[in-house]
């Protein structure tokens, strides 16, 4: 994770080039930040807008949908776990995740419409990121000290439910917040203390919600020819389709880390690469 504060400390060195091979390396460059940061609790949306700072500035559409690529990988990873949800939804255990699934996509989908509508945009500068990236690390540090040594639970309630929607609304409207980070932590106050579980219930969640994201940016941007014109479609696939490969290995990764381990070595990434970004801007 720590090799992306040289890269960008690289870039920021050098002056930004417009050729088309230098935009389809861009275009893999962000695939494969995203593939990385969009599951760990880091803000890939932050990442994102930081590389951006000193490559070329891409679209909404684009920064939304090579993050539908990452979530595309939840899909294979847990592909035996969504088949059994769709094989056994006569099943009371299953329709009650379900439905808990349902109430936190609906939550979140409905704030985020009305975030849109209050004008919630992505910031033109990092500094926003930075101080967010800086207070999730101690939010971060509160939370697991709070969690530690408290019993295992693995059920997910409906107090859960509606916590993991509202901090996926509060990530999308602070970016740098981390999505995955805010719906984790969320349902670990609400007392889904099962590290795994907690992870895998708010990957679940962004299934529906970061496609559904991608699909209101299309709809938008189709809408809007001089968009669909300005759009670098080829760069936009290749990068979903890198950050895809990369996120299912980094989704892999991170279950099995978390297993065995807290999640403060990402708090003391996040404080380490917003006090830099700080410091540099």
């Amino acid at each position: 994770m720590t090799c992306l504060c040289f890269i960008l400390a690289a870039l920021s060195a050098s002056p930004k080039c417009n050729c088309p091979v230098d935009s389809i390396l861009q275009a893999i460059l962000l695939g494969v930040i995203e593939g990385v940061t969009e599951f760990l609790p880091i803000s890939s949306t932050g990442h994102l807008l930081i590389a951006q700072h000193w490559l070329e500035r891409r679209s909404d559409l684009f920064n939304v949908a090579i993050q539908a690529g990452a979530i595309l990988a939840v899909t294979l990873v847990y592909r035996l776990r969504l088949l059994d949800l769709a094989t056994t939804w006569r099943d009371p255990g299953t329709r009650d995740y379900l439905a808990k699934l349902a109430t936190a996509f609906g939550v979140t989908a409905v704030g985020g419409l009305i975030a849109k509508k209050l004008g919630a945009e992505l910031p033109e500068t990092v500094v926003p990121v930075a101080w967010a990236l800086i207070v999730g690390a101690f939010v971060i540090f509160a939370v697991e000290r709070w969690n530690r040594g408290r019993p295992i639970v693995e059920a997910v309630t409906w107090k859960v439910a509606v916590a993991v929607g509202v901090a996926q609304v509060v990530a999308a409207v602070f970016p740098g917040a981390s999505r995955s980070a805010a719906a984790i932590f969320a349902a670990l106050l609400m007392g889904l203390s099962c590290r795994p579980r907690a992870a895998e219930f708010a990957f679940m969640v962004g299934i529906p919600t970061m496609f559904a994201a991608t699909s209101y940016e299309l709809h938008k941007t189709l809408g809007n020819p001089a968009a669909v014109q300005a759009e670098s479609w080829t760069e936009l696939g290749i990068a979903f389709g890198v950050s895809a490969a990369v996120g299912f290995v980094t989704v892999k990764w991170l279950m099995k880390f978390i297993s065995g381990h807290s999640f403060e070595p990402f708090a003391w990434y996040r404080l380490g690469l917003g006090t830099l970004l700080l410091v540099m801007l």
